[in-house]
């Protein structure tokens, strides 16, 4: 790879405990009125009551929207949108999951440019700078809080749909892993596998050639110097916190390494883009109504094992950053126990194995293909060429939960 990086990140980012008591602030730097996007239940949460205390006490008027419905249907952006008007805020604040923070990014490009939501689908849409941005994670997955893209549920489209572009990037995320401390165990799994993902596939992305216009062409531009450094950082971290946050939820140093596996995977993949797992979840989440990071996560090895002899050094690395030893074994031999190594996490923290377990009938496989085959910023993004043979290939292995790398 010629040496070529990008990074699009926040003008800032605050991580660690106690840091949301940064968020009045922080928020003052934008304004006097500041619109809240987030979910019922967080909205009860004596957590985000002290934040919008902190808010008022440093002179910020606070008008919070809590009906973010997860997988953000269009209709739910639509009544928040509706809601933010009549208030003309200065900013819009994301408060929760994946969910509550793209529907922040959607505000804040709704009220900054108007017309239709659909008129920003796809890459480089939003004409210009949003409204400002603040993002705080509760879960350590999406990676939402530093990325540039929304996703978004269509009613009129078979899968999601996303806006890409710089625009919506936060002005500033707060990372305090203590909103985390009371994930349940199954969202602490989902979310961790999730954003194990984003790193191995912003990790062992395409390489595209490093030319001046790159970054003015694609949103996400494949793997580089700089989003490599993020995404092996995020490999370790995560490998080595998620199943003791899985199993100890109380452990504060594993939801810390967590959160921040999660926030490096974001800002890797927010650069280099994601990939096989990502372009096959999409059809296979809307027939099975199965969570993203599940779907992912599932389809991960599956995708490694095809994808791994085009990247055998990356692979090598990857098992080494989850703790195999390098010393005596060949890159041949590592890049397959990388593979049986993600396997292996992610049936420990009871992500299931195979597509069939989701609830895919084997005769929805042809239609899986076909619709993943559609997604070209993701199947484009894939490091070994994807056509539809290779994706029935990922599909077929992962429905019947077939790994070569188990064989050698």
């Amino acid at each position: 790879m010629t040496s070529f990086g990008l990074l699009r990140t926040p003008a800032k980012i605050l991580f660690g405990r106690g840091q949301r008591a940064a968020l009045g602030a922080v928020a003052r730097g934008f304004g006097a009125r500041a619109f809240i996007c987030t979910d019922a239940r967080l909205a009860a949460d004596r957590q985000f009551a002290a934040m919008m205390d902190d808010l008022k006490a440093s002179g910020v008027a606070v008008l919070v929207f809590d009906r973010t419905i997860a997988e953000l249907p269009l209709d739910c952006v639509a009544q928040c949108v509706a809601a933010a008007k009549p208030f003309a805020p200065d900013m819009v604040i994301g408060i929760g999951g994946g969910s509550c923070m793209d529907l922040a990014k959607a505000a804040a490009v709704m009220l900054a440019h108007g017309g239709d939501i659909r008129d920003y689908y796809g890459e480089f849409k939003v004409p210009g700078p949003v409204l400002p941005l603040i993002c705080l994670p509760t879960t350590a997955g999406t990676g939402s809080e530093v990325t540039p893209v929304a996703v978004l549920a269509d009613p009129d489209k078979t899968m999601k749909v996303g806006i890409a572009s710089p625009h919506i990037i936060s002005a500033i995320a707060i990372c305090d892993s203590e909103l985390t401390d009371t994930c349940p165990p199954g969202l602490t799994a989902l979310s961790g596998a999730d954003a194990m993902t984003h790193a191995i596939e912003a990790y062992t992305a395409i390489a595209r050639p490093a030319t001046a216009s790159l970054s003015a062409e694609r949103v996400f531009v494949g793997k580089n110097a700089l989003s490599d450094q993020q995404a092996l950082s995020a490999i370790r971290l995560i490998a080595g916190a998620l199943e003791t946050a899985f199993r100890d939820g109380a452990n504060a140093r594993a939801r810390d390494d967590l959160m921040l596996g999660a926030l490096l995977a974001g800002l890797a993949f927010g650069t280099a883009g994601t990939s096989a797992a990502h372009a096959i979840q999409y059809p296979v989440g809307a027939y099975t109504h199965t969570p993203h990071g599940t779907g992912v996560a599932l389809l991960l090895p599956y995708a490694m094992d095809f994808n791994r002899e085009t990247r055998i050094a990356e692979f090598a690395e990857i098992a080494v950053a989850m703790g195999a030893a390098r010393q005596g074994r060949s890159a041949e031999d590592l890049s397959r126990d990388a593979v049986r190594r993600v396997a292996a996490l992610f049936g420990a923290v009871g992500i299931p194995r195979t597509l069939a377990d989701l609830g895919l009938p084997e005769a929805k496989i042809d239609w899986v293909v076909e619709q993943s085959a559609t997604i070209q910023r993701l199947v484009g993004n894939n490091p070994r060429e994807l056509d539809v043979a290779g994706l029935a290939a990922i599909t077929r292995a992962a429905y019947a939960g077939r790994l070569s790398a188990d064989a050698a």
